[in-house]
């Protein structure tokens, strides 16, 4: 399959680019940073170089974005609308102009916004949790979603949406903890973004994309106030593991990424997970 990945000097789109090629397909990447998996200097911005760069391709799979850490920042709020809406939008006009087949869109966790909230358990984060954005960045990832929704079902776009886990640069005691409940390896990212290509949906579908999470709903009130004993619950050998290394255990887990869809829908089975990590 011949697949453009936008974003491909970024932390996902860099792994997505290379774990498809090593797969067998012919990818090429475009952003506005060089990298060795960027092909071409394309601001997705530029409706024309937009339209002319995605021809000839099966599928495209879009993880540009100006992100929350631009936010905080104090980017403004054209910055944000411009890229994140406004490049969606010319990406998804050219996919249907060019005869592109597919347009796989990375969205955020971070969508669900004040729904993530609770004083008095952790949150279950399944696809059914209504999205409650807080910031202009979660507002513009929420509404290219919905002209990801409006293109597959008035132009017959294959349009899905990946929201991904939290996979920014972190020491080992903190990246193992967020693995646990709402991290995500961008490997497991990206070869949940293949299997999607090989996917062809009836409805417009959403995913949560993460390393998944031992826990069930039953444990949602201990996590929230001492998830120690949680974690020790199911996995026992993680105390001595934890003193040895000198990490220590999250004193509060405010919620759960759940990906089941994913596994059902697509057969996505996070590889690099607490377990991986703990054990290493």
């Amino acid at each position: 399959m011949k697949v453009l990945v936008t974003g491909a000097s970024g932390q996902l789109g860099s792994t997505t680019v290379n774990h498809l090629k090593a797969c067998g397909h012919q990818v090429y990447g475009i952003d506005i940073i060089s990298s060795a998996t960027t092909d071409e200097l394309i601001d997705i911005k530029d409706k024309d170089s937009v339209e002319r760069v995605t021809r000839g391709f099966d599928a495209v799979i879009h993880t540009a974005a100006i992100h929350g850490k631009h936010y905080e920042l104090n980017y403004p709020r054209e910055a944000f609308i411009e890229a994140n809406i406004m490049g969606t939008l010319h990406l998804l006009n050219a996919c249907v102009k060019n005869g592109v087949n597919k347009f796989l869109y990375t969205s955020t966790t971070s969508i669900y916004g004040n729904a993530l909230v609770d004083d008095e358990k952790a949150v279950w984060v399944d696809e059914l949790l209504g999205e409650q954005p807080h910031d202009i960045y979660d507002i513009t990832k929420q509404t290219a979603e919905q002209l990801c929704k409006d293109f597959f079902y008035k132009e017959g776009l294959q349009t899905c949406v990946y929201r991904v886990g939290r996979f920014l640069p972190e020491d080992d005691n903190l990246k193992i903890n967020h693995r646990l409940y709402r991290g995500l390896d961008e490997r497991d990212g990206a070869e949940a973004l293949r299997l999607a290509l090989h996917t062809t949906f009836q409805d417009f579908e959403i995913f949560n994309i993460s390393s998944g999470s031992p826990f069930g709903k039953s444990d949602l009130t201990q996590l929230k106030h001492s998830p120690a004993d949680v974690i020790l619950r199911y996995f026992p050998e993680a105390r001595e593991i934890y003193q040895r290394r000198n990490w220590v255990f999250p004193k509060s887990i405010d919620r759960v990424y759940v990906c089941d869809k994913a596994r059902q829908y697509l057969g996505y089975q996070p590889e690099y997970t607490f377990a991986y990590l703990l054990h290493q």
